[in-house]
């Protein structure tokens, strides 16, 4: 059964930073395309940034300068440093793990962790 479980959420202040964690078991973690995705109220699930098995990065927009995705294959954990934050990168933030022959645009593919908070508020 594939399991991904974030953690790292929480509070913090405009131009803190956070490090989300998620850890993946049941899967050939070597072989997903491992992404972040974050919902914040009343919006649609957003694509964030997304690491290959080889390391090839993906992000988007708003979050490229401010945002690293980064992966270690041996503890099958794929991480996101966030940097800089905004009151706008409030949101649940997802993990998600997928083959890589799917878009990561497509937001029905692969499997999704249960999400952590982010608040970002003085």
């Amino acid at each position: 059964q594939v399991q991904l479980v974030e953690s790292g959420g929480g509070l913090v202040q405009p131009g803190g930073s956070l490090r989300l964690s998620c850890a993946a078991s049941g899967v050939i973690f070597s072989a997903y395309r491992m992404g972040w995705y974050r919902q914040a109220p009343g919006k649609q699930r957003e694509f964030v940034a997304r690491i290959t098995n080889g390391g090839n990065t993906n992000y988007a927009d708003s979050v490229k300068g401010r945002f690293t995705i980064s992966r270690d294959n041996a503890k099958n954990t794929v991480y996101l440093q966030m940097n800089s934050l905004k009151p706008e990168d409030t949101a649940v933030y997802y993990c998600n793990g997928r083959r890589p022959t799917y878009s990561d645009y497509d937001l029905s593919a692969g499997y999704w962790g249960q999400g952590t908070q982010v608040t970002v508020s003085s």
